[in-house]
């Protein structure tokens, strides 16, 4: 989330960034009614509570000033004693109104925060100007893609040979896109995972960490997958009321961010308070859990509502897990095996960091990810993304993109992204900077090291063999009890 000082105190100079490094609209029209008409209702409100601060003690005095008269013979009290009635009914009035401000800030403040949840993050001046990857910087190539004497065979023709790559019985079991693997292919997978882990932990300085794959809405929220990619992530629904509830609470939150204000009380059960409500709805809703997209979401939320010692910074965390995403994808090339599925597995990397060391754990991150594919021998270029390119969350994101052979090129393998503390504020994640005494905002990083299912797909291409065996890499070999080859 972007500092909400750039909102409401810089709304044109922030729509003319967006527009040019995000191609974001940013309603400043609307953004600019609703401050204008917060900062009225909470002059007004201060009004309010000072009048009713100050009615409240002359009631007190009028009821003292009765009650005296009432102590002395002959004298009549209930000319103050009803000076104070009169001046309670107008504390009731402002009470009121007071409560109807209130609830109208609520109100405002909910439409103010559902513009901010949806504006992605700022770039790094770095970064170059584009609308898409063909305006992607090369920075970096290593290794020499190979040359083969023989018909290329891409990963779905080599997992075939043996049943070891599934996608008819996945299909029977699941749906599409979706891969069931066996034997020595299944052993390789394994491999690859544990070889990264090993490599990250023990010469990367990343601690290992076991992370649930089932998170809260909270979590979702905090590293910006929700509200934006609501619709790709999996839902776990405790029951079937929580299902309609969700679609009831959609509605609701469709029409707080088109400012419909008025009707979103009318779309929730009880109250006109209607916002209040809102958001015991949407708890309500999200009470269910999602299925990660990645580790990057409980490696980075472990960090929500802490404020971390400067010495443990940068933390950098490692896991390996279950992936669950409705991926987008070329028909044919993408959807073709296991180039985009909607379950895969990967090495995540997350750092923490103090914000002057961010740039350089960027580099550090991204040399990481690097050296898992020099180990294994595959050909890969490293490519800086360029604005239009970029994750919601990032404002750097490197990708590499490793060769293959059936493809003729290059594709993607591992992003590390610096998000900077756009994360951090939705979280509230803060370290105590020794300099202040003060808690500030962290900086956030997260990387694939790498994604194993496309690893997999890299090693059977690029080491495949005329008879449609596979060659193991020597960094693998220890973890597959020395095999050499599988076929």
């Amino acid at each position: 989330m972007l500092d909400p000082v750039l909102l409401r105190n810089q709304p044109a100079d922030l729509a003319a960034r967006l527009k040019e490094t995000r191609g974001y609209d940013l309603n400043v029209a609307d953004l600019m009614l609703l401050e204008t008409e917060r900062k009225q209702i909470q002059v007004r409100t201060q009004e309010l509570q000072n009048l009713r601060n100050t009615k409240s003690k002359e009631i007190g005095r009028l009821y003292a000033m009765a009650n005296r008269d009432a102590a002395e013979d002959g004298m009549d009290a209930s000319y103050y004693a009803q000076l104070a009635d009169q001046v309670r009914k107008e504390v009731s009035g402002f009470g009121d109104e007071l409560n109807a401000s209130e609830s109208r800030l609520y109100e405002i403040k909910c439409a103010i925060e559902a513009i901010a949840a949806g504006i992605p993050n700022l770039p790094h001046e770095s970064v170059p100007l584009g609308s898409d990857e063909s305006q992607n910087q090369e920075k970096k190539k290593w290794g020499t893609p190979k040359v083969f004497d023989f018909e290329v065979k891409d990963h779905v023709e080599l997992g075939a040979r043996h049943g070891w790559l599934d996608a008819e019985t996945a299909a029977k079991l699941s749906g599409a896109r979706f891969t069931v693997l066996r034997g020595q292919l299944a052993r390789l997978h394994r491999a690859l995972a544990q070889f990264m882990l090993d490599l990250h932990t023990n010469e990367h300085g990343y601690e290992e960490t076991n992370v649930p794959l089932l998170v809260n809405a909270d979590s979702m929220h905090g590293t910006g997958q929700l509200p934006k990619f609501e619709e790709d992530l999996y839902k776990i629904y405790p029951d079937a009321y929580a299902l309609f509830d969700a679609q009831r609470v959609r509605n609701a939150a469709t029409k707080v961010a088109a400012f419909e204000l008025d009707g979103v009380s009318e779309l929730i059960e009880g109250d006109a308070a209607g916002y209040g409500q809102l958001l015991s709805a949407v708890r309500e809703c999200y009470g269910g859990r999602y299925l990660i997209p990645t580790s990057e979401v409980p490696l980075t939320n472990i960090v929500r509502d802490e404020i971390v010692d400067a010495e443990r910074l940068p933390l950098r965390m490692t896991a390996h897990s279950m992936c669950f995403r409705a991926e987008a994808g070329s028909a044919g090339r993408d959807t073709r095996g296991m180039i985009r599925q909607h379950q895969f597995e990967k090495v995540e990397l997350v750092s923490i960091a103090k914000p002057e060391e961010s740039d350089a754990e960027h580099e550090r991150m991204t040399r990481a990810a690097e050296t898992v594919l020099e180990k294994l021998g595959l050909p890969y270029r490293k490519v800086l993304l360029c604005t239009g390119d970029m994750g919601f969350s990032a404002r750097k994101t490197y990708d590499l993109e490793v060769w293959l052979p059936s493809q003729n090129t290059y594709r993607e393998i591992s992003s590390c992204s610096n998000c900077g503390d756009f994360q951090a504020r939705r979280m509230q994640a803060r370290w105590r900077n020794p300099a202040t005494g003060k808690p500030e905002l962290v900086h956030t990083l997260n990387g694939s090291g790498v994604a194993v299912g496309r690893a997999l797909i890299a090693v059977m291409e690029n080491y495949q063999n005329a008879d449609g065996s596979i060659t193991v890499p020597e960094a693998l070999r220890g973890y597959m009890g020395g095999l050499e080859r599988i076929a």
